[in-house]
């Protein structure tokens, strides 16, 4: 199937969503979605009409999820507060898989040996890892697999941010979810246009946290040339010095501005002290303390 038929399969009408919405909303929450509060199914309904998917058939879930709020409490303790976020299912993935026409169909899981650990005193078996390949006939006709390999120990989502024990869905099913990851792995890397949000099986019991996405976001300003030169004898000094170059660029963008592709390019030129360069005293000595306290091994 061509990109032009595939575009014109995903925007047939889709009778569910030719309902009056009122109606529609009474559907899904009797049926497909109990309990769901009205807002949440709006925006699956929306979702679904951009996407000219079937409600109905629940391509997409709606996670209860702990998301942070970038506020601390007394202790420290992260603020979280839960919100439902729209996500979509393993199924989704395949079914847009499938329209392309080029889904030359998925191998069954293979795992890796069994491990048996006691975690936070609870015991569970799980395998040490899941291989899935997805099959994708190319324009050439020659079929083409594209393989995924997840770790058990790298998806699986604990009972609480306090314990390392797993939640009742991964300590009930440790081969399926971790089976259900690699291929939702291998779905993206074999079918790009499925979109690269995680699906609702993978984030089964984890924790969103969007302070720090969001706050990129927000950030729109970069450092003019003027500021960069402005700057530039006291930040290469900490670079000359022995600070990564990566880790530096990461650092000053979380405290201010961003920089240009260019002065990233720069600044990771700054490997060595440079002895015909002068170099002058940081401006303000604060922020390289608080750079140095972060480096790994650095003593409280």
């Amino acid at each position: 199937m061509s990109s032009t038929e595939l575009a014109k399969v995903n925007k047939a009408p889709v009778p569910a969503l030719q309902m009056s919405e009122d109606d529609l909303i009474k559907v899904l929450q009797d049926s497909v979605y109990p309990g769901a509060q009205v807002n949440s199914i709006k925006m699956v309904i929306n979702v679904c009409r951009a996407a000219g998917k079937d409600p109905l058939k629940k391509p997409y879930h709606i996670v209860p999820m702990p998301v942070a709020t970038g506020e601390k409490d007394r202790n420290g303790w992260d603020i979280k507060k839960m919100r439902d976020v729209i996500m979509p299912g393993i199924n989704d993935y395949r079914t847009d898989a499938a329209r392309t026409g080029q889904h030359a169909g998925s191998s069954e899981p293979e795992f890796g040996p069994d491990v048996t650990e006691t975690l936070d005193g609870v015991s569970i078996t799980y395998p040490l890892w899941c291989r899935v390949a997805v099959k994708r006939r190319m324009p050439s006709g020659e079929i083409v697999e594209f393989t995924a390999k997840e770790l058990w120990k790298e998806n699986y989502a604990s009972k609480s941010k306090e314990s390392s024990a797993p939640n009742a869905m991964w300590k009930k099913r440790p081969y399926a979810q971790l089976a259900k990851c690699a291929e939702a792995q291998a779905l993206r890397k074999g079918f790009p246009e499925v979109g690269s949000q995680p699906t609702a099986d993978e984030m089964e019991g984890k924790e969103i946290d969007v302070t720090e996405e969001a706050t990129a976001l927000q950030k729109t300003e970069y450092y003019s040339d003027d500021e960069f030169l402005t700057n530039k004898p006291a930040w290469k000094k900490t670079v000359d010095n022995g600070k990564d170059p990566g880790r530096f660029i990461n650092f000053i963008e979380s405290k201010g501005k961003l920089f240009s592709e260019k002065q990233k390019a720069e600044i990771a030129g700054w490997q060595a002290v440079d002895k015909s360069v002068e170099v002058l005293p940081p401006v303000d000595d604060g922020w390289v303390a608080e750079l140095e306290a972060n480096e790994p091994g650095a003593q409280g």
